[in-house]
């Protein structure tokens, strides 16, 4: 904005109601984040509220002059969380790759991998979403800041986002291989971290260096004597800056006051969980040591179940209402916490089942325990007595019936059994005869225990 003040200095602020469209538009996706408690979204939607806001005070031409140093608030958000799981798989791909090329033999699974020196796995932390988020950033800033073409700004932030991609996994296998030709020596404590972030800053600063050869300058407007921002806003007259400034706080308050009002609603009472066995399972003790990470769940149950030799357990997790740290979608509800001592989590997917005579999904785990143990386990939501896998959809119902003052409790319903990798047809269809089953009690225990 700074090296934007001589243009700034010429334009009269005028309110622009039109803003006011996007504003209200920005505070209903607020609230329906809120109420989902998706805290990027609602960040998202508030940067919006803001940049509405600059759009119906200043009006058009000082919001288009401002574009760029606008549209950067969104980097405040902090955001990418979703991408830890593709860039692990990217990375544990290329280093597994390249391990093969320079002819090391390697055994994988999932984003766990051996070789004849040592054993590793790619956790969040090698996954480059650090490299990627810095790399954007700046990558972006510098693009404005050094050409004015849109084509090489857009050239240029594509090339921030693909190197660090590649670069972090060159990175990976570069500490492997350091290791590996070392006996296991280095590259196992603190110059682990030390070598990726020498490497990514040697990248980055190479990647800024080639993008200097095509470098744009732009001439500096002289500056215009006897003008400026302040005057030009007692000029624009007070009334009507007063009267969008009115309308922008009564649009912009009623979102807040809303979700307010739905926090302080009572808490509904809440029944014990109980599952009634059914299709001739039998309760049963367990027969693994596993536990999930669900979080903040007002009711819990756990129970195993057997039938014709085959034991399967049985997790579910209640949220009564969606709220801050006890709702159904978190991205702290896991199989598994990274670098667990006792289990490993190697495959984890989408996978389309047949259940009880229909199409499913489920989400699908494959556990491998430091015992030798290996678990098959489906997890899916029961919303309004209906399956749901993809969470963004999930979060997405549960704050438009909060919203609206609907019944917004769910269920997280977890099954899971131990199986041998020669019959995995069996545990598969173990489970889906085990959903079935107990799909009637399941859904009984959730209307029991709302008691709405």
């Amino acid at each position: 904005m700074w090296r934007l003040r001589d243009e700034l200095a010429r334009l009269q602020p005028q309110p622009d109601l039109r803003g006011l469209i996007v504003l209200a538009l920005a505070g209903v996706g607020w609230l329906l984040a809120d109420a989902g408690s998706v805290n990027v979204a609602a960040q998202f939607a508030f940067i919006t509220m803001l940049i509405a806001a600059v759009w119906t005070l200043l009006g058009w031409q000082v919001f288009r002059a401002l574009l760029f140093p606008l549209m950067f608030l969104f980097f405040a958000v902090p955001v990418g969380e979703f991408l830890i799981q593709p860039l692990m798989g990217v990375t544990a791909d290329f280093t597994v790759a390249m391990l093969q090329f320079t002819g090391i033999p390697v055994y994988r699974e999932g984003t766990f991998f051996s070789i004849p020196s040592g054993d590793w796995s790619v956790v969040e932390g090698c996954s480059g979403l650090r490299y990627l988020i810095a790399s954007i950033t700046l990558g972006v800033l510098y693009a404005y800041l050094t050409y004015r073409s849109w084509q090489r700004r857009v050239l240029f932030t594509i090339a921030a986002m693909v190197v660090p991609v590649f670069a972090n996994s060159g990175r990976a296998y570069m500490i492997v291989m350091i290791a590996h030709l070392s006996d296991m020596k280095l590259a196992l404590g603190v110059d682990h971290y030390i070598y990726g972030w020498v490497f990514f800053g040697i990248v980055m600063l190479l990647l800024f260096w080639i993008g200097s050869f095509w470098r744009q300058d732009e001439e500096l407007q002289p500056v215009q004597s006897g003008t400026g921002p302040l005057a030009a806003t007692r000029t624009a007259g007070g009334r009507p800056l007063w009267l969008a400034g009115g309308a922008v706080l009564l649009i912009a308050g009623l979102w807040p006051a809303y979700a307010y009002w739905l926090s302080e609603r009572p808490m509904p009472e809440m029944a014990a969980l109980q599952v009634e066995p059914s299709g001739g399972w039998q309760p049963a003790t367990s027969v693994t040591s596993w536990v999930p990470h669900w979080v903040g769940a007002d009711r819990q149950l756990r129970q195993s179940f057997t039938q014709a030799g085959n034991t399967v357990l049985l997790e579910l997790n209640y949220y009564v209402a969606q709220r801050q740290d006890a709702e159904l979608i978190n991205s702290q509800n896991f199989m598994i916490r990274q670098k667990d001592p006792l289990w490993s989590n190697i495959g984890e997917t989408r996978a389309t089942v047949i259940i009880a005579g229909q199409s499913r999904q489920v989400r699908q785990a494959r556990l491998r325990g430091s015992n030798g143990q290996r678990l098959l386990v489906w997890q899916w939501n029961l919303i309004n007595q209906q399956p749901v896998v993809n969470d963004q959809i999930a979060k997405l119902i549960l704050a438009a019936d909060r919203v609206r003052l609907k019944r917004d409790d769910g269920l997280s319903v977890l099954i899971a059994m131990p199986y041998d990798e020669m019959a995995m047809d069996a545990a598969v269809a173990t489970l889906a005869r085990f959903a079935a089953d107990m799909d009637a009690p399941i859904g009984r225990a959730l209307d029991r225990v709302d008691g709405r």
